[in-house]
């Protein structure tokens, strides 16, 4: 669904860099406010098509006004990285996914969210998030590889 964009790469993989993403637990999130400052948080995903996936779930916060959230409210400035570090630094990589963020609303997209989200992670199947659901169009894939 998305493999024109993948082949867009800076840089060819030995593994598919969709596959790679798709199944890492954790990527950090990056937003850009109306202050031009940056922010970056490490979050749960899931992708669906074109579009990332991410809640604001029930672990402890300092409330509900997130910085991510008022970020992607006034900027729509997103950018997900995933990787790999080991000690064995020819299995290196990371794929960074670029596009527009959003908080959305729209209740078919909040349920296909938290059903990708739900069968990616038991702990949300159990107790979905019932926090804001951030959605990231994503527009530009871009990546490096220690194995070429």
């Amino acid at each position: 669904m998305y493999r024109a964009r993948v082949q867009r790469l800076d840089s060819d993989f030995t593994r598919d860099p969709v596959t790679l993403v798709e199944s890492a637990r954790v990527a950090h999130l990056a937003t850009v406010g109306a202050d031009a400052l940056p922010h970056l948080v490490p979050v749960c995903f899931a992708v669906e098509g074109d579009t990332v996936y991410s809640a604001v779930d029930h672990k402890p916060k300092r409330g509900m006004q997130l910085r991510r959230l008022d970020n992607l409210r006034a900027t729509g400035h997103a950018c997900l990285l995933v990787d790999r570090y080991g000690e064995d630094w020819s299995m290196l990589w990371w794929v960074r996914l670029d596009g527009r963020g959003r908080v959305t609303d729209n209740p078919r997209e909040v349920a296909l969210a938290l059903a990708a989200l739900g069968d990616k992670y038991k702990q949300y199947a159990v107790q979905p998030p019932d926090g804001p659901i951030i959605a990231i169009q994503v527009t530009r894939w871009s990546g490096w590889s220690a194995a070429g």
